[in-house]
């Protein structure tokens, strides 16, 4: 039989071949490292067999689904370790994720970390031993019969189609319900670690049972084992939740309520000062601030849309609308979950001309929306966040040159930031509102402005959002992470349910282009991202305090107090360390909170008019003149006090 390479050439193979037989016939070297194939776009094992002018791609490490298929394969050898030290265990799903892999599983006992080491030997020697993995096509009828013991699998074959093609795959005394494909063999799996426990309920439906969710990782090589868990490390110690409360950035209360920051005197100052930096940028390029209400009748969620689709993720309520004496009647309004109602109502408020557009309207909205406990993560997933929210709404021919100026300011903040960033574009889904027409030219102009802009992109085709294609903006953090930050959208929906139009030239009407943009996204978000990408040391123009002034001796604090108020004139933010400590311990408490400058002050600089520095990372850096440290702090504010 015929078989097609990816380079287009053809490879002459007996019938009844494998996959793995293709990869020895094109070489031994190949043979070692082949881990899966991949017939007619879709990943197969290698003992699939082949069939005559089948086109195979042979998968190895340095194919971009490599490690999903190691890490998959490490999820069942840990499920079947997990079954022999626990042998009543009942078992939900195990897939690979991002950087490793997890698996839920029912058990009689409580797990800790400190069962790892047993269940790690435990994969230690399956992995020695080499077991093959193999694939079974069975009957769901026999399907039932393999898993009568386990009721989570039943759950999920019960759901499968009647027609349904159902594979098992075993290793060892293992089997498990899965699609595949795997490793050839358990040797494959080189490096891994388990790495930690968490609470999961099963189908993710909190009125079922919560299962213990073991999570794990898997690399090609111990190296990268090792580099990952040197990253997690590092990871760890820049974690926001953590230095938010050391620095006394935010707080978390629960008589205040599940995921909703309560933001610390420093907090605030870090938020104000994000803020008067973008809305003044924000003013000089034509964009106009507005300010919209909190809850809003249902009504305008009817309209919108979101009280059929957005319901669940929502807060409602009632309100008695009628006079003190008649409490019959109510009306239902919500808390707003996102801004752009309010925009859309003020541009609707008045009728527009064609030389009204485009018209700009920001708002650093705070929004609610009801995430479910399990999920909300300090400032990275929280139920109350303020967004940098804008709404820009244009022709046609204006639409371009509006998607290339949010990129450009995309392209401002994030260098300001230090962040590197990537883009990418969603497309049509499989269910969306306005014509092919639109979606295509507006799916067009968007990757017009990212090449107009020099800005590289990726298709991430049919998820874009149901109303229309968007630009996703990814940063890439100081160890490595990747964040999903700025946005920019286009939006058939809002248009149309509002019925949102203007005045051509000819005086006939038309309706507007929507653009919903962010920038920052969630500006608690964005800060999380910013404390664990500066380890907590923000930059100095963004710094809560700026300079502590530090008396050698009492008789030294007039001399702060003075140079503070120098320094306040000016804008610097700046304390005075006044408390009765030795100096040595005043210095380190404001090194231990990140402050960028200390100034010591004792006789000689009092006498001179001058100050002694030490900056937070490269120590001391010698007597200077006040005015002279006025001008080195504004430098190193890039101005942007």
């Amino acid at each position: 039989m015929q078989i097609t390479l990816p380079d287009a050439t053809q490879k002459e193979l007996p019938q009844g071949s494998s996959v793995a037989d293709l990869a020895a016939a094109i070489g031994p070297g190949l043979a070692k490292v082949a881990l899966a194939g991949k017939v007619a776009g879709e990943l197969v094992d290698l003992s699939y067999e082949l069939s005559d002018g089948d086109a195979v791609e042979i998968i190895t490490e340095r194919s971009a689904e490599a490690l999903d298929i190691v890490r998959h394969s490490a999820a069942h050898i840990m499920a079947q370790a997990v079954l022999e030290l626990y042998p009543s265990a009942q078992f939900g799903i195990g897939p690979s994720i991002e950087d490793g892999f997890y698996y839920d599983i029912e058990l009689d006992t409580s797990l800790s970390t400190e069962d790892f080491a047993a269940i790690e030997a435990v994969m230690e020697r399956i992995v020695s031993e080499k077991q093959s993995f193999v694939r079974k096509e069975v009957s769901l009828a026999s399907a039932r019969e393999i898993f009568a013991g386990q009721p989570l699998k039943l759950e999920l074959i019960s759901e499968l189609p009647a027609d349904e093609t159902i594979s098992v795959y075993s290793q060892g005394g293992f089997t498990d319900l899965c699609r595949g494909p795997h490793l050839y063999h358990t040797g494959f799996l080189k490096a891994f670690k388990l790495t930690k426990l968490a609470g999961a309920y099963w189908r993710g439906d909190s009125d079922r049972q919560m299962l213990q969710r073991i999570y794990g990782t898997a690399w090609f090589k111990k190296a990268d084992l090792e580099a990952y868990l040197t990253r997690i490390e590092e990871a760890e110690k820049r974690d926001h939740r953590k230095l938010g409360r050391e620095l006394g950035i935010y707080m978390m209360d629960e008589k205040a309520g599940v995921g909703l920051p309560l933001y610390q005197p420093k907090g605030a100052r870090v938020i104000r000062t994000m803020q008067e930096w973008l809305r003044r940028d924000l003013y000089a390029r034509g964009y106009e601030e507005v300010i919209t209400p909190h809850i809003y009748n249902a009504e305008v969620w009817k309209i919108s849309g979101h009280y059929d689709f957005y319901h669940d993720n929502m807060y409602f309520f009632e309100i008695d609308e009628s006079a003190a004496k008649d409490r019959s009647k109510t009306s239902e309004y919500a808390v707003k979950p996102m801004n752009c109602p309010g925009h859309v109502l003020i541009y609707s408020n008045q009728l527009r001309s064609y030389r009204d557009l485009p018209l700009r309207f920001f708002e650093f909205g705070t929004v609610y929306r009801h995430e479910m406990s399990g999920v909300v993560h300090g400032l990275l997933r929280a139920r109350g966040f303020t967004q940098d929210d804008a709404h820009i709404f244009c022709r046609s021919d204006q639409l371009l040159d509006e998607l290339v100026a949010v990129l450009e300011l995309v392209d401002h903040i994030m260098t300001t930031f230090e962040f590197s960033y990537t883009a990418e574009i969603s497309t049509k889904p499989e269910k969306s509102i306005g014509s092919d027409e639109k979606w295509e030219f507006a799916t067009e102009q968007l990757k017009a402005a990212c090449e107009t802009h020099g800005l590289a992109y990726e298709i991430n085709e049919g998820d874009g959002a149901f109303y229309g294609p968007k630009i996703d903006i990814k940063v890439k953090d100081a160890i490595g992470r990747t964040w999903q930050c700025s946005t920019v959208q286009v939006d058939f929906n809002f248009p149309e349910r509002f019925d949102l139009t203007y005045r051509t030239a000819d005086n006939s009407t038309e309706q507007p282009w929507m653009l919903h943009r962010a920038i920052f996204g969630s500006i608690e978000r964005f800060l999380g991202i910013l404390i664990e990408h500066y380890a907590g040391a923000l930059p100095v123009w963004l710094a809560p305090v700026q300079a502590v002034l530090i008396p050698i001796a009492d008789r030294h604090t007039d001399y702060a107090n003075k140079v503070a108020e120098e320094l306040k004139s000016v804008g610097v933010r700046v304390e005075v360390a006044s408390q009765k400590e030795p100096m040595k311990v005043k210095v380190a408490l404001a090194q231990q909170q990140q402050v960028p400058y200390m100034l010591i002050m004792g006789d000689k600089e009092a006498e001179d008019n001058t100050v002694s520095v030490r900056e937070r990372r490269a120590g001391d850096q010698g007597s200077m003149p006040l005015e002279d440290f006025k001008q080195l702090i504004l430098v190193a504010s890039k101005d942007l006090l």
